[in-house]
């Protein structure tokens, strides 16, 4: 019913009209004593695409184009009358959803025959003033002109103020955060289109630098047209072809020989580490012009990387040692095709495809035991389909935006994908070997539907905007352990020596493994199909743009957003997401203006928060047994229903036994002959949440001022306050009580994990409970629920000053951002230390940083040289202080030390014995040192310098095509930064032993040190 209703409204949508990558221009008139004009006849006219429409002021001197497509540049004409002479102005480039503004002073005709007529150049450097929209922007001529690694455009959003490079919770997280916030939240847009891989969060289609005319971030008090994130939008808009034939070929080189060496691994362009041997290549092309002159016009991108990297495998009893080279490759194609039906309405088609795989080939960084059979890929395909159409009349312009899109995210595409996995161990019990399928599967599809219908109408001082939008993923995911079953084996004396004997090297497979092996431990998959749910975001919104006086511009919006998932497991969901935006613009001066304003920004739910609950989750009598106990207790809600809060989700099941099981080496039973493990004990298990999710939110507060020094430079400062809710975070329904930390302060002592399981609501007993006095096998000891409870906080100063070039060598934009963060929740899985105490944890986010100094200096010393230098300097991200393993004894319930197997005592740096966390493989040890506070140490300061330089060589008549040979260097001066660069918690240094007064800083990770790409462009 709910997807006829969705097709239904699409096919009432798509007649309409529509924009993509449109934008618009507010053109304020005034004559010489900065009065308005009205009755002014204004052109804005782009001879690019043979584009020309005429407005007249209205009674404040103001005209409004609006619907306008972003390719080429406009320039805005006045026409001359009996008291003023005409102006025209520079060529304005617009990005997408935004409006710029443009005054122009209307000289009298009898001053202009004595002083002529000022003409001020266009650029980003112009003061906003529309609205209260905290944002900043870079067109494509200043990205190129960046120091920018593998032509990411990701590699260049920390260049703008109020970005950050981010420490993420994996390998894949989203490598900038903004306002400090997790990077998971960012939403991502291409010309104002959804492009967020929907199950986690980050960009779907990753955008190289050939097809970008414009990157904006969107920080704080946009329009209600932005949504679905209480943080920041990335909008992207793309490149559209002229009536001139345009474009571009590059091969991009990365000779990773001639980096300075560092003893810490790296990271690829997809966030995964490398090491030896890495080299990146790098080649594509762009072209662009009409097809019908003034009518239709294309433009093409395709651009290709393919990285090298070594891995070294290593097993000495098995007599292999090694050198594995392995392949990532990155593919990304778009295509543009925009057509005039008139001046009135046009249409644009868009698409993107991007091709990835990782690989993951034998061996490790530093010597592994993975052989070659082992490997697999990890695949991220991504598909964008944008059909979309613009009408303009008059003061009216209707849009209509139609998108389809897939990713297909296998995180783990085997080598072989019908075999086991074989974990192979020496005589001794060591592993030698790993082989066959890698021994998990996660494959997530998503096809994802967006509708979205906008009209803009003008009436006096009144801009009117509305739209709605419907957002709906079908969700497919293929999780669990390995169908095919799962094989712990153990060689006997001789074995390992007649494999070494047959020497197959790192050809070795599991059918080399003697079928007489021992049989040690046997596992299978016992749900291997798939599971998901459609999720659906429905939108409203209102705004409008009010000129109250001729200085004074307000900005009056609501936004109102449902998603289908804040059910969770209840019948109802979240359905008061009312959001009001209110801010206004004060121009002060002709130069100057003050801005401000207030909003209400809702998340959207992830949907791996709701995912989760399905994928660890179980619908056994037993389990049910344990919720219903935990009802009665009040613990949960006395309405919960039971089937909506369970599901008979992935479970990997088998027998082991080290004297070895009933049946022989590669002869395990099928899975169906385990179903009645489904009842067994678990050590974790999640449940939707009964409650349902109530959506995220961040409360914005700015204020604003903006300078416009000279018609090249431009100073502007914000001020901000977030205050965040009802952010996402893990509770433990059976947690052990709280425990006393001073205990481990001063008697160096940690509570046994079977003290603490007696201490829970439901108390654990081994692998079992004890309910009606009765023993149940089927429970978790850990039962784990999101909750929508988490708050935050964060401050911000942000300073920019920036110049265009003019008629001077130089250009440059230096931005300080003073600022902080302070949050009780870090990300999804986040839990508290101890007893879900989450007033404890209030302390610095992981990506707080104090300070951040970002300054882009360009120089142009002769004609067609071009010298970049763009420094970073960062005040050091927190440390969280971890207790020392070595110095807490496990004790039990009477004081008494826990023995090992030798009778010596255990220790742990698990204090209060509730044992680790499905989470804690993303977020890191959740236990800190007594007497510290979640992030209460800083590493320190980080300064990184990147430079680049380029030289045209121009070619033909018109000097326009030639060659652009460059060189970038990031690093340039090898400094060894701790933190401050896009890493994984759990890998990163903001995890360590010991309280801050120890002063100990184990350097597990580093940025990346000096490192060298060389280029050659070919440009027509």
């Amino acid at each position: 019913m709910r997807m006829r209703f969705l097709l239904l409204l699409l096919g009432c949508v798509l007649p309409m009209a529509a924009a993509l990558a449109q934008g618009a221009i507010e053109v304020t008139v005034l004559n010489p004593k900065l009065e308005p004009v009205p009755q002014v006849q204004l052109t804005a006219s782009n001879e690019a695409i043979g584009f020309s429409a005429t407005r007249t002021t209205n009674s404040k001197g103001i005209a409004t184009f609006s619907g306008l497509n972003t390719a080429g540049a406009y320039t805005i004409l006045s026409a001359e009358n009996e008291t003023y002479t005409f102006v025209s102005s520079e060529p304005i480039i617009l990005r997408s959803n935004f409006t710029r503004t443009v005054t122009l002073v209307l000289p009298f005709k009898r001053e202009v025959k004595l002083q002529g007529v000022t003409v001020y150049g266009p650029s980003t450097t112009r003061i906003n003033l529309y609205n209260a929209e905290v944002s900043s922007e870079m067109r494509i001529s200043e990205i190129r002109e960046l120091p920018v690694e593998g032509r990411d455009v990701s590699r260049m959003l920390y260049r703008l103020p109020n970005v950050t490079q981010a420490t993420g919770f994996f390998p894949e997280a989203p490598n900038v955060s903004i306002n400090g916030a997790n990077p998971l939240f960012n939403n991502y847009l291409i010309d104002g289109l959804d492009n967020n891989e929907q199950f986690l969060g980050g960009p779907r289609f990753t955008m190289p630098i050939g097809f970008v005319q414009n990157v904006s971030v969107l920080t704080n008090n946009y329009s209600a047209e932005f949504g679905n994130t209480g943080n920041g939008n990335i909008n992207i808009t793309s490149r559209s072809g002229s009536n001139k034939l345009q474009g571009e070929a590059f091969f991009l080189t990365r000779p990773g020989f001639l980096d300075a060496s560092s003893p810490y691994a790296q990271r690829d362009l997809s966030g995964n580490q490398v090491k030896d041997g890495f080299q990146r290549y790098q080649a594509g092309f762009g072209v662009g012009g009409p097809i019908l002159r003034d009518k239709t016009f294309y433009f093409l991108n395709y651009e290709h990387t393919t990285d090298l990297k070594d891995n070294i495998l290593r097993s000495p009893a098995l007599g292999v040692n090694e050198t594995v080279r392995g392949k990532n490759h990155f593919n990304y194609l778009s295509g543009k095709i925009d057509h005039y039906w008139s001046q009135r309405f046009h249409s644009a088609l868009r698409a993107n495809v991007g091709i990835v795989g990782i690989g993951r080939q034998a061996g490790g960084l530093t010597g592994g035991l993975n052989f070659p059979s082992a490997a697999s890929d990890q695949v991220r395909n991504s598909l964008n389909l944008a059909n979309t159409n613009v009408y303009t009349s008059g003061n009216l312009t209707l849009e209509t935006n139609l998108q389809y899109a897939r990713f297909r995210w296998d995180y783990v595409q085997p080598e072989n994908p019908a075999s086991p996995d074989v974990t192979v161990l020496g005589p001794t019990g060591e592993t030698v070997a790993v082989l066959g399928h890698p021994g998990y599967a996660f494959e997530s599809i998503q096809h994802t539907w967006q509708a979205q219908q906008k009209a803009t109408w003008s009436r006096g001082s009144h801009t009117f905007k509305a739209g709605a939008e419907i957002l709906s993923t079908a969700h497919a995911l293929f999780g669990g352990g390995n169908p095919n079953g799962s094989y712990t084996v153990q060689l006997t004396q001789g074995q390992p020596e007649r494999l070494r004997a047959a020497n197959p090297g790192s050809g070795l497979s599991i059918n080399d493994i003697p079928s007489d092996v021992l049989v040690t431990r046997y596992a299978v998959e016992l749900r291997p199909t798939s599971f998901g749910k459609r999720q659906n975001i429905y939108t409203l919104y209102l705004e409008d743009q009010l000129q109250a006086t001729e200085r004074l511009n307000l900005n009056l919006g609501l936004r109102y957003d449902y998603d289908n998932l804040s059910k969770g497991g209840n019948e109802k969901g979240d359905f008061n997401n009312l959001a009001p935006r209110l801010s206004f613009n004060y121009q002060l001066t002709p130069n100057s203006t003050l801005r401000g304003g207030f909003g209400l920004f809702y998340d959207k739910i992830l949907y791996t928060v709701y995912s989760d609950a399905l994928q660890q989750n179980n619908n056994s009598e037993a389990f049910k047994k344990q919720l219903s106990y935990l009802v009665e207790q009040g613990i949960l809600p006395s309405d919960t229903d039971l089937d909506r809060v369970t599901f008979n989700g992935n479970l990997t099941v088998g027998q082991s036994n080290n004297a070895g099981l009933p049946y022989g080496y590669l002869q395990g039973p099928p899975a169906e002959s385990f179903a009645s493990q489904r009842n067994l004990f678990s050590n974790e298990r999640r449940i939707l949440n009964p409650n349902g999710y109530d959506n995220p939110y961040t409360q914005q507060f700015s204020l604003g001022y903006q300078l416009q020094m000279t018609p090249q430079q431009l100073f502007y400062v914000d001020l901000v306050y977030n205050r965040g809710r009802n952010l996402f975070r893990t509770v433990n329904l059976n947690a052990p009580a709280a425990w006393d930390y001073h205990r481990s302060q001063e008697e160096g002592i940690a509570r046994s994990s079977t003290w603490a399981d007696e201490t829970r609501p439901l108390p654990i007993y081994g692998d079992y409970a004890l309910m009606d006095g009765e023993r149940v096998e089927g429970v978790a000891q850990n039962l784990v629920m999101t909750e929508s409870g988490g708050e935050s906080n964060y401050y911000a100063a942000s300073l920019n000053l920036q110049k265009d070039k003019a008629d001077d060598k130089f250009s440059y934009r230096l931005i300080y951002t003073l600022s902080y963060l302070e949050n009780n929740t870090e990300d999804i899985n986040f839990r508290a230390m101890d007893a879900n105490n989450f007033e404890a944890e209030w302390g610095p986010s992981i990506n707080d940083r104090r300070h951040v100094i970002n300054a882009i200096y360009t120089y142009y010393p002769v004609q067609n040289l071009t010298l970049t230098v763009a420094a970073l300097l960062q005040s050091g991200q927190p440390i969280n202080r971890i207790p020392d393993a070595s110095q807490y004894k496990v004790v039990d319930q009477g004081g008494n030390p826990v023995l090992n197997n030798n009778g010596d005592p255990i220790f742990t740096n698990d204090l209060n014995g509730d044992g680790s966390a499905f989470g804690d493989a993303y977020v890191g040890n959740s236990d800190r040192h007594p007497g510290e506070e979640r992030n209460s140490d800083r590493l320190p300061w980080s300064n990184t310098f990147d430079a680049s330089v380029q030289y045209f060589i121009p070619f033909g008549a018109d000097r326009s095509s030639g060659l652009e040979v460059r060189a970038d260097v990031f690093n340039l001066f090898n400094a060894e930064n701790l933190s401050g660069y896009s890493n994984n918690a759990t890998q990163s240094n903001q995890i360590q032993v010991g309280p801050a007064s120890s002063g100990v800083l184990v350097r597990r990770n580093a940025a990346p040190p000096r490192q060298f790409q060389f280029g050659v462009r070919y440009v027509f």
